[in-house]
């Protein structure tokens, strides 16, 4: 059971047990006293001394730790954080030695260890850096080839969950929603027409051409579904896509083949940190009320297997349907002009909902911005049912809850420079909230907390946190 407690919180009901434990013995004592004596004149006497033992005994073990919970306990707390950012989050930043001046020779000690070790992790770097680069030359050339290719393409797992598009079938995708990675082809396509081409080609082991439909039923596709050899799942061409893409338009090949041999849990709860797809957001407002104010920006990047997916975002301006105040425009530089004619919080919504289908939503103090969602669910016709990760809360399980927990501190103790153009935009502070993310789940998992239950159950330790930011 203690082991599950934090340090400080194992510290604390040390002292308080020492509290316990020298009024119980000067209690002891001046009863003895007192029968000794035996003199029932003398009892209001004991009593008054016993008071006055019992508050000079609590005061100075209250004092003493204080001292040792700011010069002992949490310098040994912000150490162990800063060292596990940087075994496992590839934080270089130097250990704060002169918050842990009393710890004696453990800071340099640790300092000197953290150093060493990154020493040679930068020459593993740098091997692993030259081989990335090689490899990122094959991928340029895998992706200049497939683009070449006249037709739309992508590869699929045996559940259907995206697992490979091209840039021609992000743009056949766009035509019904936001592609995505881990996605439900049947979030595009109707599921009968599908399965049952994939039910023939699991049968024969041989190509299936088929006419597939979108969701909505105003589009057909011709299109050819291919087996992917000994590798489950299938690949999709589309013969006949609508996209229209100009010759120097960029064309991404955006994939996760892990994502092939994806096999869900049972429940979110029981879900690995790893399986989860994240959709990490943030809004820009015109002010600090979520009763009153509203929306004018919403970004938003999805955290695929531990790494952000270049491509799929979301930089949305939103009409307020209020003037936008000018001290909120001061800080994040939207003026009522910039959201003529975008869309309303309603529509903004409803993409957002569907862009963060089956994920885990993030946000960096996630009931504020919320609140403004959920303000407005029934008019966006959605539920705001998805599973929710706070950054804030994150922090505060990693590096204690006594450290700042802003977004800015957060990025400065995990090496994140987010660039002064992009701070308080929403896209700009969401990709710096991912990042963050990415940086903090190889520290969970050291941690011991390797299910999406584990991080939600150590993170409710610390809900008053949210409680005093709101």
């Amino acid at each position: 059971m203690l082991n599950r407690l934090s340090l400080r919180l194992r510290i604390f009901l040390f002292f308080c047990l020492l509290a316990v434990g020298a009024l119980a013995v000067s209690s002891l004592a001046l009863w003895i006293s007192y029968r000794r004596v035996a003199d029932p004149d003398l009892f209001d006497a004991f009593i008054f001394a016993e008071i006055l033992m019992g508050f000079g005994f609590l005061a100075l073990i209250a004092a003493v730790w204080l001292l040792f919970d700011d010069n002992v306990a949490k310098p040994i707390e912000r150490i162990s954080a800063q060292l596990r950012a940087r075994a496992h989050a590839g934080v270089s930043t130097e250990l704060d030695a002169q918050a842990a001046r009393y710890l004696g020779d453990l800071a340099p000690a640790a300092a000197g260890l953290a150093n060493q070790l990154s020493g040679k992790t930068m020459d593993v770097a740098q091997a692993v850096a030259e081989e990335t680069a090689h490899l990122a030359e094959e991928k340029e050339r895998l992706t200049a080839l497939l683009t070449e290719i006249p037709v739309a393409m992508l590869l699929a797992s045996p559940t259907h969950k995206i697992v490979l598009y091209d840039g021609q079938a992000a743009e056949v995708l766009a035509q019904i929603a936001h592609p995505r990675l881990n996605a439900s082809l049947f979030e595009y396509l109707q599921s009968d027409l599908l399965e049952e081409a994939y039910a023939k080609l699991v049968k024969t082991g041989l190509e299936v051409t088929c006419t597939l439909t979108g969701i909505d039923g105003a589009q057909s596709y011709s299109a050819r579904m291919k087996p992917l050899g000994g590798a489950p799942g299938y690949m999709l061409v589309f013969e006949d896509s609508k996209a229209n893409l100009a010759p120097d338009a960029a064309r991404p090949l955006v994939y996760d083949f892990d994502l092939l041999n994806a096999t869900p849990g049972e429940t979110v709860e029981s879900l690995a940190l790893k399986d989860l797809c994240f959709v990490v957001f943030d809004t820009e407002t015109t002010g600090l009320l979520p009763h009153k104010d509203e929306i004018v920006q919403i970004g938003a990047v999805r955290v695929v297997n531990g790494r952000i997916v270049d491509g799929e975002q979301l930089d949305m301006l939103v009409d307020p349907g209020i003037p936008i105040p000018p001290a909120s425009t001061k800080v994040h530089k939207i003026s009522d002009h910039m959201v003529q004619g975008a869309p309303n919080i309603n529509e903004a919504g409803r993409v957002l909902h569907q862009f963060a289908r089956e994920a885990v939503i993030v946000a960096h103090n996630a009931p504020f911005d919320m609140a403004f969602l959920r303000r407005h669910a029934h008019l966006m016709k959605v539920e705001w049912d998805h599973p929710i990760l706070d950054t804030v809360l994150l922090s505060a399980v990693l590096f204690g809850a006594s450290d700042k927990h802003t977004l800015d501190a957060v990025c400065e103790r995990l090496d994140i420079t987010i660039p002064e153009h992009l701070r308080h935009t929403a896209l700009g502070d969401a990709v710096a909230t991912a990042e963050a993310l990415v940086r903090m789940l190889p520290m969970l998992k050291a941690r011991g907390m390797t299910t999406f239950g584990d991080v939600i159950e150590a993170t409710r330790q610390h809900g008053r946190l949210l409680e005093d930011l709101n």
